[in-house]
């Protein structure tokens, strides 16, 4: 219950306002509510999401649409990989693991990986599935307001609200000045992302990332005790 009730409020604010404009967007394109229920149901990855939407609007190949959604969301294996260690309790059976793997996404695994360290070991898989439970719903919900909605709200207003996560995500990332590493990789990024996207608009963003979170882990590791 302690990660539902921590879920309730910013987080699920933030991320129904993002699912809100993702509902539009998907009925922008002609595609139904199903659509939409079944994205967020079964990827649970916003920019995934909007990457196949986008590219379906376009006549994208099956192919390239795959390709694009895999590479879009392959942060999220790293992610996991960091995450599950830090849930595992003796004597819980390893498809909880699996299970609860599906639901690790941004927003939840900035709050684990916070919160979880701190906690007794078996109170974390308990309080990472109510946070990330709560959420899903939340998203489910929005998504489905979302596009009921599509049509009376500005399109500009619909990219907006799909475009806070990221910024809170960012937001949260540097809360803890603490650790310099993340605030350094954030700085780095935002100033690299627009210069590397005058040289190469196709690669910029998996550059920056790359780069800029690279030279903060290894700028900021050295007493960060955060690392």
């Amino acid at each position: 219950m302690a990660g539902a009730r921590r879920a309730v409020g910013v987080p699920s604010i933030v991320l129904g306002g993002s699912f809100l404009g993702f509902g539009a967007l998907v009925h922008q394109v002609g595609l139904s509510v199903w659509h939409a229920l079944f994205s967020t149901a079964t990827g649970w990855a916003l920019p995934g999401q909007i990457a196949l939407v986008e590219l379906y609007a376009v006549g994208a190949s099956v192919l390239v649409i795959a390709i694009a959604v895999g590479l879009t969301n392959a942060r999220l294996f790293p992610m996991t990989v960091t995450l599950i260690p830090i849930l595992r309790a003796p004597g819980v059976p390893r498809w909880q693991y699996y299970l609860i793997s599906h639901f690790v996404a941004v927003t939840g695994w900035v709050a684990a990986m916070r919160d979880c360290p701190a906690m007794v070991t078996e109170q974390r898989l308990p309080y990472y599935a109510g946070f990330a439970g709560v959420l899903w719903s939340i998203s489910m919900l929005a998504t489905w307001v979302g596009f009921a909605l599509a049509g009376s709200v500005p399109a500009p207003v619909t990219l907006g609200l799909v475009f806070i996560n990221p910024i809170y995500f960012m937001l949260v990332i540097c809360a803890d000045v603490r650790a310099r590493s993340r605030v350094l990789a954030a700085v780095l990024g935002a100033i690299g992302g627009p210069a590397l996207y005058l040289l190469t608009p196709e690669w910029s963003l998996l550059l920056a990332g790359i780069i800029a979170g690279s030279l903060g882990y290894l700028i900021g590791r050295r007493g960060d005790p955060h690392e």
